[in-house]
């Protein structure tokens, strides 16, 4: 049965307010009645999820804003991991089920993505389980023709719900979603997914903290990677080289770091910020990247990440989890050069780009716990965000 929220009128009112939009403007750009938003608003009733959901999408924000306090998005998303870890056991053999059509499926997956980079957490944990056993469905039937096309699709949903995993701290299940990865790009056998794998599969070596084992793995994804001969390959080359540079940073390479940020830079401006294959990569994707190896590196290289983000900010274009991850980093090296008020500053910023990933963020979580120890003044805000993101400390 689909869930129904009460309670949440004021929060249904306070964000259209906040967006300047009317009861009526809401209601249509939803696809409600106008006496239903009002009922709502009011909570002479409640709301189911696809209404919510509307609604935020009419807002532009995320769905999280709309919940309740018990009903905070990691509680949520947390509960659905069992659903998700049952969706692969039976990735090779899966049970009878219905399946779209091969343009229907591509769509869905498409909207996955798009909330992936969009850090709509909930969405997908609602979503992929059920969409997974499907994809693994469509592949398992696939005629010769159409098995690398449905591999592809599964992989990406496979990324889609590895994101989930990973950002929630289910490392197992996000190490079994990497594998899954790899094996789907083997049946699509195509060597710019498998390029897009050896991104993914450097997360492990993050949580790992073995930075200089994934560097050489990242290292030799770039050697097999396809040459930059149009936009597909010259993005998955640039952003392998951008996640390089990062995780040189990480092992403290700073030279490999910045031959890495190079690389990505000259192959950026080929061909210009966007998502490709996706993950965002362009111009604006390398700065943010060069702020976070700056962090990465510490001590005099801050100052590198501060220069950036003195003359720069990342454009609303760009994917808001990418956005957030920016001020994220940037917070940390405001923070350690002793800029306190810009660093709650640009923590704030991050959270109401995409609350779902600042919240879960482990140095949102030490950087709010040392600003509430370190600050006096506007200490109520400070604590009150501290509690928001569990910090401790």
């Amino acid at each position: 049965m689909p869930t129904s929220h009460s309670g949440v009128g004021k929060y249904v009112a306070f964000q259209r307010r906040l967006a300047a939009m009317t009861q009526r403007q809401l209601a249509t750009q939803a696809g409600l009645a106008l006496g239903t938003l009002r009922k709502i608003e009011r909570d002479e009733r409640g709301a189911g999820e696809a209404t919510l959901e509307a609604l935020a999408g009419a807002m532009g924000i995320d769905l999280s804003k709309l919940l309740p306090q018990p009903s905070h998005a990691d509680t949520r998303i947390h509960l659905a991991m069992p659903a998700l870890s049952a969706s692969l056991a039976t990735y090779d053999m899966p049970e009878d089920g219905p399946i779209r059509s091969p343009s229907e499926l591509c769509e869905a997956v498409n909207r996955a993505e798009k909330w992936r980079l969009g850090a709509q957490y909930v969405l997908i944990s609602r979503e992929l389980p059920g969409l997974l056993a499907e994809l693994a469905r469509a592949l398992h039937r696939a005629s010769h023709a159409e098995r690398s096309g449905s591999a592809a699709l599964l992989a990406s949903a496979y990324r889609t719900a590895d994101a989930v995993a990973y950002k929630f701290g289910a490392r197992d299940l996000s190490a079994r979603l990497i594998s899954l990865m790899e094996w789907a790009a083997e049946q699509s056998d195509d060597p710019l997914l498998r390029a897009t794998v050896a991104y993914v599969a450097a997360e492990v070596h993050f949580a790992s903290r073995t930075h200089r084992a994934g560097l050489r793995r990242l290292e030799a994804a770039i050697d097999a990677a396809p040459r930059p001969q149009d936009v597909a390959t010259t993005s998955a080359l640039g952003a392998l080289h951008m996640r390089a540079a990062v995780i040189a940073g990480r092992a403290g390479d700073a030279e490999a770091a910045g031959l890495h940020l190079a690389e990505a830079g000259q192959l950026s401006r080929r061909v210009g910020e966007g998502v490709y294959g996706g993950t965002a990569f362009g111009p604006d994707s390398v700065l943010v990247h060069r702020v976070s190896v700056a962090v990465s590196l510490d001590g005099e290289h801050l100052q590198d990440a501060l220069s950036v983000a003195d003359r720069w900010s990342p454009p609303l274009t760009m994917p808001a989890e990418r956005r957030s991850a920016f001020y994220i980093e940037l917070a940390r090296a405001q923070l350690w050069t002793g800029r306190h008020e810009a660093a709650f500053a640009a923590l704030k910023a991050a959270r109401r780009i995409a609350p779902q990933h600042t919240r879960e963020h482990p140095w949102v979580r030490e950087d709010a716990a040392t600003l509430r120890r370190l600050k006096r003044a506007d200490a109520q805000e400070i604590s009150h965000f501290a509690e928001w993101c569990r910090a401790t400390g």
